[in-house]
């Protein structure tokens, strides 16, 4: 009877020490895995990002196909898609094409984005305008337009020099990078 029961508590120490060393050999696998870098469609469009966003006063539709990201090394994301933006007023249609999620502070063109999520566009004049979920504008910043880009698609980010990368809608980019 003794040695049964011992039997039964070493098997039981073995099946904890097993479970516990499961568990730490999954945690070092995620923290192994944020390897940093962009983020397609196929990473981010329903997998990361909501189906709807809220944006003043409504829900809009995410464009997943639209979507991309960036994850920085130490697992946090920089999430953006485009939106539908039907039944918004035109003059903010205009300034809210997509939807940016940062989990990071971010800089873009010089300027500080605390972590949050924002509504942005690309309007004419090359600018890049960045609004808190009430419309307000927060942070303008000069655009660019990539003539060299080879098949520019609705929304999809780049990686860059130095940390940077580019935020594109269409041929039309600003760099982002990752804030203090």
């Amino acid at each position: 009877m003794r040695i049964r029961s011992w039997s039964v508590w070493c098997l039981a120490g073995a099946l904890v020490c097993l479970a516990g060393g499961l568990v730490a050999a999954q945690k070092s696998g995620d923290t192994a895995a944020a390897k940093e870098g962009v983020l397609k469609a196929s990473d981010v469009g329903d997998k990361l990002f909501p189906d709807k966003v809220f944006f003043r006063g409504q829900a809009a539709t995410v464009q997943g196909r639209n979507s991309a990201g960036v994850r920085y090394s130490d697992g946090f994301l920089v999430l953006a898609a485009l939106v539908d933006s039907s039944g918004y007023s035109s003059g903010l249609k205009e300034k809210y094409q997509g939807f940016l999620i940062n989990e990071v502070p971010i800089e873009i063109g010089g300027q500080t984005l605390k972590p949050g999520q924002y509504g942005f566009g690309f309007v004419e004049g090359n600018k890049f305008v960045v609004m808190d979920v009430a419309a307000n504008d927060l942070l303008q910043a000069t655009s660019t337009k990539d003539a060299e880009l080879k098949r520019p698609v609705p929304l999809q980010i780049v990686a860059g020099e130095s940390g940077k990368y580019r935020l594109y809608k269409g041929r039309d980019y600003v760099e982002l990078s990752r804030g203090k």
